[in-house]
This record gives structure tokens, C-alpha cells and sequence, in this order.
């Protein structure tokens, strides 16, 4: 009976294929266009990771391909373009509606701005057929700017083999000029370059916090044409927030108050803070050094201490909202972090991991010590205003959604894995098991759980204090958690004890293990890739490269990508970030500089790139087919097949 049913299914599934299919030759058509797809080179990935809101310096490592655009450019026009020239090229491909203004405002005459479209124009046609030299024109014209696919195809496709087109070239590139079409084929073919150059992009966590402008990265990978994200740390954190959590919501709002970003929470996502103010002004202190604000240059006093204030005023909620999840989920193990219940206020010290401390720079002044994790009836309704307003802000709800269809844990992708965070192992390797609902579970079956888990709270926003929104915030925070990657977040520490060995926080044995050849082999097999041609892609811990470590690790099967897009971490990397590059000739490690400006490489055409280092070289160029996107074109081969044998040969 279930064979009977399964087949009755399948035949229906191919009356409906055949639908798309008018004879033989249509469908014979399609397997023939899909088996050449196979044979072409494998589009070119670009890996980014920990973003934390700096839009600019990403929008421009977007828009160069991580130096790949000027690589093509150079290809083609080192020997017949100066160095001056080829910088000022590659800044038009990159900003080309600030640059055309730049252009237009130098040109001393139309005559001179004219030429300079034509040749323009002629360059750029040059360099998009060499940089779409792997796909189908197909492919290519879906990249083009659709208002001018015909003219564009024209002269991509030009021939005067015979002499008979000549003028007809000469006339259309003429009408393009005087009918002032030429500024927005200009900004359509450099986009196109930038598509081109870059087939698909992975984000390897940590899209939000410390930078200023989260959300215009997201409106940015809104509109690309493809990218999938694994998340971060951080990046839970606002998922669980808008999933509900308090807890999520206030560790969420102390980082934005921390590094002076609330404007990203008022201003880009219309998030009323004014009821925390008005708490925060109530019971703190503006004056409180433990609590000023980061990279707040610019700001007035009464600004600073207004930041001051609620930064107190939500890190004390954030305290007493951690206690009640930590007493109902045993198997979180986090007894040690009630951390207000350590406190002797008579002494004002506090007993932590069996030490006792002197504690300054106290803000204890909604705290009541024979209950210290009660909130008082103002917080309590603060932070459920907050939440309101977090739920029904519409840009947050579709970035969120955006996060979540693109977004996952880790990905299996061509045959490597890319994690943010880190696959929590014990000193000996072994894989640390978690409780979670009465089973145990480790490596890769952890983190689908963990995964589900998130899901589940995101789809289910109205339930608190569920067992799935308080994993979320262990993602955060939990010494098993894939993505916090230490055995526990010493926030209360850091703002309240002198002590800085108290400061500590112990990182999971993954990040020294991961140097290891074999380690990396065993995490690979775990999660069901090849260990001997796979790579673990990694972000989440910056790379100090001032301090000689190497971003490329175990004979090259870890990559670690973070070497500091966030400018909080730069004093410490000595670099402005990483970026890899995985194209049909292997792997490319690009080292940043600090981003200066857009206007810097406007006027300069500099790119911020240091030296690319090769990762892994392909002994065989690597086609479509032995990709996942190959694996997929192949399933659907197969099944055209199939329906070629049942309805037109049999």
C-alpha cells in the first residue's frame, strides 16, 4: 500500500513536470543546458565575518570583492592603463555615482566628458566580458541592468567580421551619449562587475553590536543576490529579543548603551527608550566611571551621563532577569552566576567561584537584599514596554525574518563547514555532551538542537520563560553553547571588581585544539564532510595578528576570518578584519586595512587589502559540479530524465 501510494505521488509530480514541457525537444533541451551547466568553472564564494555594524568598511570589501574586482582590472588593462589610471577605474566600479560626480565637475568641456563616456562605457564592456567569461549568457544577462539589456548585449556581443556593422556600433554608442543615458548604463555595468566577480556570499556571524549601522548591512544582504548567514553570538542575542526574551532584550540594550549605539535602537528602529530613561534618571548616577560609555566622542556631558545612567538602569534588570533561568534550568549549570545572591551588602563584597571580593563602583540602588533578583514593580514595566516595542517595530521584524530564512547555526557548503563560534569540546577532544529536555547530545547533534530550539522561540513569540527562549539566551551566555565558546560571561565582574584575574573568562579547549590536524579531521567527519578535503571556516575570536598569531590553522583545514571588521578590536589585531575568497582555483586569505573613507578611495583609488595568502590550491579546477548547487542541477537532471523515459520513449 505504501509503495502503491508513493508512486501515485510520484506520477503526479511528473503530470505536473510535464506541464512545463510542450514535445521531447523542449525537455531535451533543458537536460542538454542543465549537463553544460555542470561543466563550468565553480562560481567564486566570498567569506565575511563579524561585521558588529561597520557598514562602510563592509560595503566597500562588497563592493571590491575583497580586491577581486581589482584583480580582473588588472588582468585586462596592466599593460595598456597607467597605475593612476587603474586606481581611478577601480574607484568608479566601486562608487560609481559618487565618481561620475567627481568626473563631471573635472571635465572642462561636454566634448571632453563625452569621450571620457565612451571610453568609459568600452572599458567597462571589456571587463564584464572577462569577468562573465564562466557563466552562461543566461547567467549574465540576469546581472545586467534591465532597463538596458538590449544595448548592453549589443555591445558585449559585438562583431564586424564582415565590415557591415560598423556604423551601426558607432551610432548607438552615440545615441547612449546624447540622450544622457550614459550615467546610468555606467552605474548598471559596475554593479554588474561587482555581481560578477563574487558568485555567492557567506556571513560567518556577527552582523550587530558595537558599530553604528547593523541595519544598513542588513538592508544591504536584503538585496543581494545571493548570501547565507551563519549566526552569531550577538546576532542571537537580537533574534531573542524579538523572540521574546527579556533577558536577550537587556544584555541587548546594556551593548548598545556600552558602545554609544542607542541611536540604533531609537533612530533606525523606532524603539522607545524614554520609559528607561526616565527609570534611569530616577535611581543612577551619571558620574559612575564603571558605566560610561565607549567611543563617545562627540557626545555633550549630560549626554554621557544620560548614557551612563541607563546603562546602570538595564544592566541591573539584565542581573535580575539572568536568576529566575538560571533556577529553573538545572542543566544549564550556571549556579555560579546568581550573582547578585553573592553579594554582602553589609560588607559590600562579593564571594564568586569561592572568592570574595571588595566591590566598587556600586549602582545597587533597586536592590533589595533580602531578594535581590526581584524587580521592582517600575523595571518589571519598563522592560515589558520595551519588549512591546521590539515586537512591533517593522524593520526589526524583517530583518529578523530576513536572519532567520538565511540563517543558521553552522553550513555544510561545498564541502566545508562554516561555524561562527565553535564546536564545544573537552581537554582531551571529546565532544561535551548538554542536556537538553532529559537527552544528552554533542557535536553536530547539539547544535541541530540548538538550532530547532531558536526556531521554535522565533516561531512561537508569545511564549516566555519556555524551555526554547531561555536556550536562546544560553546561546549567549551558556559554557556549552556553540556560540559563546567559554565557560562563563563575567560581566558583574568587569564592572564591579578591581580585581582584573576576576575579569578571566575561560575559553572553550576548541580554540587552542582547533590547531590541530586531526582535531580538525575529527570535527569535519562529525559533521559529515570529507576531513581530508574539507575546511573549517570560523569567526567569532579575532585574530591578533600584532601578536603573530596566524588566521590560518592545522595545515590550513581551520580558517579563522576575524581579524577585526569592529574598530573596538583593532588596537588589539593590528589589522581591520579578514576576508577568504573560494574560487575553481582554490583558496584566498586576504588580510584589511583600516577603511579610511569612500571619499579616501574616490580621490586615492587605494584599496584597504594587505597581502592575499593562498590557503589551498585546487590540483583539479573545480566545476559546478562538485558543488552543492551542482548536486541540486544534478537531482533535477535526473529527474527530467526520468520523465524523458516515462512519457516520451516508453
Amino acid at each position: 500500500m505504501h509503495n502503491a501510494t508513493e508512486k501515485s505521488v510520484k506520477s503526479r509530480y511528473l503530470d505536473l513536470l510535464a506541464e512545463q514541457f510542450n514535445n521531447k525537444e523542449e525537455l531535451a533541451t533543458e537536460i542538454i543546458n542543465l549537463e553544460s551547466i555542470l561543466e563550468l568553472p565553480k562560481g567564486t564564494e566570498h567569506f565575511v565575518s563579524d561585521l558588529h555594524g561597520e557598514f562602510h568598511s563592509f560595503q566597500h570589501v562588497l563592493r571590491n570583492g575583497s580586491g577581486n574586482v581589482r584583480s580582473k582590472i588588472n588582468d585586462i588593462f596592466k599593460d595598456k592603463l597607467s597605475e593612476e589610471e587603474i586606481n581611478e577605474f577601480s574607484a568608479l566600479v566601486y562608487y560609481p555615482e559618487e565618481k561620475l560626480n567627481l568626473v563631471k565637475n573635472a571635465c572642462e568641456s561636454k566634448a571632453e566628458l563625452n569621450e571620457w563616456y565612451v571610453t568609459t562605457i568600452n572599458r567597462l564592456i571589456k571587463l564584464i566580458t572577462y569577468a562573465s567569461s564562466k557563466y552562461t549568457r543566461t547567467k549574465l544577462r540576469k546581472t545586467l541592468p534591465k532597463n538596458f539589456v538590449f544595448i548592453i548585449e549589443e555591445l558585449l556581443y559585438k562583431s564586424n567580421k564582415y565590415n557591415n556593422k560598423q556604423s551601426y556600433y558607432e551610432k548607438l554608442m552615440k545615441q547612449v551619449v546624447e540622450l544622457e543615458q550614459s550615467d546610468d548604463i555606467i552605474i548598471g555595468l559596475s554593479f554588474t562587475v561587482q555581481h560578477l566577480v563574487v558568485n555567492h556570499l557567506h556571513v560567518v556571524g556577527d552582523i550587530y553590536d558595537r558599530g553604528p549601522d547593523p541595519d544598513k548591512i542588513m538592508d544591504t544582504l536584503i538585496e543581494y543576490p545571493s548570501v547565507d548567514i551563519q549566526w552569531g553570538n550577538h546576532d542571537v542575542l537580537w533574534i531573542g529579543a524579538y523572540a521574546g526574551s527579556k533577558v536577550c532584550l537587556a544584555n541587548l540594550l546594556r551593548i548598545c548603551a556600552r558602545y554609544d549605539n542607542l541611536d540604533i535602537i531609537e533612530d533606525a528602529y523606532g524603539i522607545n527608550l524614554r520609559p528607561l530613561l526616565t527609570l534611569a534618571e530616577k535611581y543612577y548616577d551619571g558620574k559612575n566611571p564603571a558605566f560610561r560609555p565607549k567611543n563617545a566622542e562627540g557626545l555633550t556631558e549630560l549626554e554621557r551621563e544620560q548614557i551612563t545612567k541607563i546603562q546602570q538602569a538595564i544592566a541591573m534588570i539584565q542581573f535580575k532577569l539572568e536568576a529566575p533561568i538560571i533556577k529553573r534550568r538545572p542543566t544549564f549549570e550556571m549556579e555560579d552566576r546568581l550573582v547578585l545572591e553573592s553579594i554582602d551588602f553589609d560588607k559590600m563584597e562579593a564571594t564568586i567561584y569561592g572568592k570574595t571580593y571588595p566591590l566598587e563602583n556600586t549602582c545597587f540602588h533597586t536592590l533589595n537584599p533580602d531578594n535581590p533578583n526581584e524587580l521592582l514593580e517600575e523595571e518589571e514595566e519598563v522592560i515589558n514596554k520595551l519588549l512591546l516595542s521590539v515586537q512591533q517595530s517593522e524593520k526589526l521584524k524583517r530583518h529578523m525574518t530576513f536572519l532567520m530564512q538565511k540563517g543558521n547555526l553552522y553550513l555544510r557548503y561545498n564541502g566545508n563547514l562554516l561555524i561562527h563560534g565553535c564546536i564545544p569540546v573537552d581537554e582531551n577532544g571529546e565532544m561535551e555532551s548538554m542536556v537538553i529536555d532529559d537527552v544528552e547530545h554533542h557535536g553536530c547533534d547539539l547544535l541541530d538542537n540548538f538550532e530547532y530550539y531558536v526556531r521554535h522561540a522565533f516561531d512561537h513569540k508569545d511564549q516566555q520563560d519556555d524551555l526554547a527562549t531561555d536556550l536562546v539566551w544560553y546561546l549567549w551566555t551558556g559554557k556549552y553553547s556553540s556560540l559563546f565558546g567559554k565557560r562563563a560571561m563575567t560581566t558583574f565582574e568587569r564592572y564591579f571588581i578591581k580585581d582584573k584575574a576576576s575579569h578571566k573568562e575561560e575559553k572553550n579547549p576548541y580554540y587552542y585544539l582547533r590547531e590541530d590536524v586531526d582535531m580538525c579531521k575529527k570535527m569535519l567527519k562529525d559533521f559529515d564532510l570529507d576531513p581530508e578535503q574539507g575546511h573549517i571556516i570560523n569567526g567569532h575570536t579575532p585574530v591578533k595578528e600584532i601578536d603573530g598569531e596566524d588566521p590560518i590553522k592545522a595545515d590550513g583545514k581551520m580558517i579563522v576570518i576575524d581579524g577585526g571588521f569592529s574598530k573596538a578590536y583593532q588596537s588589539t589585531t593590528g589589522i581591520a578584519g579578514y576576508t577568504l575568497l573560494y574560487n575553481s582555483f582554490g583558496m584566498q586569505l586576504v588580510a584589511h586595512q583600516q577603511f579610511n573613507s569612500k571619499e579616501h578611495v574616490l580621490l586615492n583609488g587605494a584599496d584597504e587589502l594587505s597581502i592575499r595568502r593562498v590557503v589551498d590550491e585546487e590540483l583539479t579546477r573545480k566545476k559546478i559540479r562538485d558543488t552543492n548547487t551542482g548536486q541540486e542541477i544534478q537531482d533535477e537532471i535526473n529527474v527530467l530524465k526520468e520523465l524523458m523515459h516515462d512519457r516520451f520513449i516508453n
